[in-house]
């Protein structure tokens, strides 16, 4: 029975679980009524400590099981036994640490696991297959807003691995008709984002007192989507979602660095250091999503504007660390 469907109680695979994004959604499935199989294997990218305090209002919750395994390894199938449909967020993430010798990783957690999860997926009756993939296959894009049929051209190793797991969507739904449905999230942001993307960092040394690198002049643009909105997004995806697209998921409001760092002083209420640094390779200038095909078919709106999202963020950090604080203290 589908999402949404009144009375349902389906049971719904979830990869990772205990990330920034996995875990909402997680919460946000269970507060429908269905089911979540969630699978971690709590990679140490960032700390997994950090990952167990996202599953702190899930652990215990009925309907909620949660399953410590590598998709790269496990055996599959019994994950699947009794699932209405899959959501795919697990992935190595990161732009910048994709270079050099990590790249494995990238190709491990990626790749192979996803392929193996879709080999999986080959001949069961499933509502979709909803994946993540991001905004980075895209590269610095020539036509602002982007839309789906834009160029794909990928400027880090991080931006071709997820160029290499809309392919195996495609061929696994051409070939054998897994029912996958593709989401490129453009910079996702809120409460229990990883400590390596660029809000954690930036209320980090803020508090600290520490300057923020700022690369270039802070002219960049990015079309920051706050959680709550792509949670909804990859929600919707699972009933509405149409078979073998790839849907852009922004936020709709394209801002500067610059403009985002006043921000950010504006809800701490306390200037922040600046320190300007030569601008990174494989970071690309500009995003901006063109949701036109979510709208059509996904009912998507995004409701939270970037002022009142980053507030929202603010206020959780702020919280985080004075607990924190007061837990080094005792």
């Amino acid at each position: 029975m589908p999402v949404g469907e009144p009375g349902a109680m389906p049971t719904y695979l979830l990869t990772g679980v205990a990330g920034f994004l996995g875990s909402h959604l997680a919460e946000r499935l269970l507060a429908a009524g269905h089911r979540v199989r969630g699978v971690d294997c709590l990679r140490d990218y960032y700390s997994p400590a950090l990952k167990r305090l996202n599953l702190e209002g899930l652990e215990g919750r009925p309907g909620f099981q949660n399953l410590e395994l590598d998709l790269a390894t496990a055996e599959l199938e019994p994950l699947l036994e009794g699932c209405a449909g899959v959501f795919h967020l697990a992935a190595q993430a990161g732009v910048r640490s994709s270079w050099g010798q990590e790249f494995h990783c990238y190709t491990r957690d990626n790749v192979l696991a996803t392929q193996r999860l879709f080999e999986a997926c080959r001949g069961r009756r499933l509502e979709k297959v909803v994946y993540a993939s991001s905004s980075s296959v895209y590269g610095d894009a020539t036509t602002l807003p982007t839309s789906e049929e834009s160029e794909l051209r990928p400027i880090s190793p991080y931006g071709v691995s997820k160029l290499a797991v809309e392919h195996l969507a495609r061929v696994y739904h051409d070939s054998f008709g897994v029912p996958t449905v593709g989401l490129r999230y453009f910079t996702v942001y809120g409460p229990r984002q990883r400590p390596d993307m660029a809000f954690h960092r930036f209320l980090r040394r803020a508090l600290q007192d520490q300057p923020i690198p700022v690369y270039g002049q802070g002219q960049q643009t990015r079309d920051f989507t706050y959680v709550e909105d792509a949670v909804e997004a990859t929600f919707s995806a699972m009933v509405r979602g149409r078979e073998g697209r790839v849907y852009n998921i922004g936020g709709g409001e394209r801002t500067t660095l610059a403009r985002t760092l006043e921000l950010l002083e504006e809800h701490l209420g306390r200037p922040i250091r600046r320190e300007y640094q030569e601008t990174q390779t494989g970071d690309v200038g500009h995003t901006s999503a063109r949701t036109t095909l979510a709208r059509e078919d996904l009912d998507y709106a995004p409701r939270v504007g970037m002022s009142e999202g980053l507030g929202r963020m603010v206020a959780w950090f702020t919280r985080t660390w004075q607990a924190r604080a007061e837990m080094r203290q005792g």
